[in-house]
This record gives C-alpha cells, sequence and structure tokens, in this order.
C-alpha cells in the first residue's frame, strides 16, 4: 500500500532544554525518561485511495533511554471526527504496517498503547488533545529568528523550531510536565527520499 502524508506538528516532552533525543543521547526528563506528545494536522495525505487530508492526530511516547535503544511505548490518539476508514488507514500507517519511517519506528516499540478516538486541532505554535493544550513558544536567536535543528538522526522534519512548551499534559496514563518542545512542516510517505531523515515520535 502507498500513502503520504504533509502538514505541521507541534511538539511537548518533559525532557529540558534542549531535548538531546533527535540526536540519539539519553533523556534529561525526570527519572532519566522522556514522555511526549506530539500531534500532527494532516493538510494533504492519501493512504491507497482515502483521503486523509484534514484529519488530526496525537502521537504519545515514553522513551525509556536514547531512542535507538528502544524499549518505547506508544500510544495514538485520532481525532474524532475522522472517518472509520480514515482512522483504520492511520492507525495501519502508525502502527508501522505499511512501511515508510513510522515501520522504522515499530522495530523500537516495546509496548504499543492503542489507539483512542478524542479531539485534536492543531494550529501555528499551538495544539490541543482531548482538552489539554500544547503551546509552543521558539527560542530566539540575537537577530530575533527562530533557533532550528537540522539533520537530526530522529526528526519529524529536515529542519525544525525548537523552544519551550511548558504545562502539564496526559495521555494514556503517560502524564507529565512539559518543558521542551519543537514545531515545524512535515512530509512522510511509504517510500521516502534517499537520505531523508527518520521520524521521530
Amino acid at each position: 500500500m502507498s500513502w503520504e502524508m504533509s502538514g505541521k506538528y507541534v511538539q511537548s516532552c518533559s525532557c529540558s532544554l534542549i531535548c538531546p533525543c533527535p540526536y540519539d543521547g539519553p533523556p534529561t526528563g525526570p527519572n532519566g525518561e522522556c514522555r511526549g506528545v506530539a500531534l500532527f494536522h494532516i493538510a494533504s495525505g492519501n493512504s491507497d485511495g482515502t483521503d486523509l487530508s484534514g484529519v488530526a492526530f496525537a502521537f504519545a511516547n515514553w522513551f525509556p533511554s536514547n531512542l535507538s535503544a528502544g524499549g518505547w511505548k506508544v500510544g495514538i490518539v485520532i481525532d474524532e471526527g475522522a472517518s472509520d476508514g480514515q482512522a483504520a488507514a492511520l492507525e495501519r500507517i502508525l502502527h508501522g504496517d505499511e512501511g515508510g519511517p513510522f515501520a522504522e519506528f515499530a522495530g523500537l516499540f516495546g509496548e504499543w498503547l492503542g489507539v483512542e478516538r478524542g479531539r485534536v486541532a492543531v494550529s501555528d505554535g499551538e495544539g490541543t488533545v482531548t482538552g489539554q493544550t500544547i503551546q509552543f513558544e521558539p527560542l530566539r536567536g540575537p537577530d530575533g529568528g527562530v533557533t532550528t535543528v537540522k539533520n537530526a538522526m530522529f526528526g519529524f522534519a529536515p529542519e525544525f523550531m525548537i523552544g519551550r512548551s511548558p504545562g502539564p499534559m496526559g495521555l494514556f496514563g503517560l502524564d507529565f510536565e512539559g518543558v521542551y518542545g519543537e514545531s515545524a512542516e512535515f512530509t512522510f510517505a511509504s517510500e521516502m527520499a534517499e537520505g531523508a531523515p527518520k521520524g521521530r515520535a
């Protein structure tokens, strides 16, 4: 099955600034772990004829160590406005069953926490999931421009903004106090271009 999706994401996690998970460093959250939630809005997408445009979803994670060591816990919340067909297609993709970057993730999963339905929305610098809000504030350089990370080993995009995303979050029992955040436009597909970055939860 072929699929593709592109849009924007915003993410929050418990690691201190700056989260080392994208470059496969040990997490700096409480107890040496990373708990996080990334919210995605698919502006344009398709999975073998199923239109995914306009659907939003949340990717909740628990990383006990550096990402390449595996043992992740992962759970998904798909927006309640998605059709059953859209939700089923997304579950297959995010579980890693349909190839692409999420299939690379699947080998690192320790526990799949399942899929739930709930209200998920993403806008510039903000996202909400089941009544909880992520607010992202980018770090600024001396010229006032945003601070970015490029070419990370585990990145949702080739270049993404980094900053602060404070506030409590909790999905699938993975409660945490947000500290670090990131945001960018993303493009994922079942067949990624050679050299494209791996996705990161």
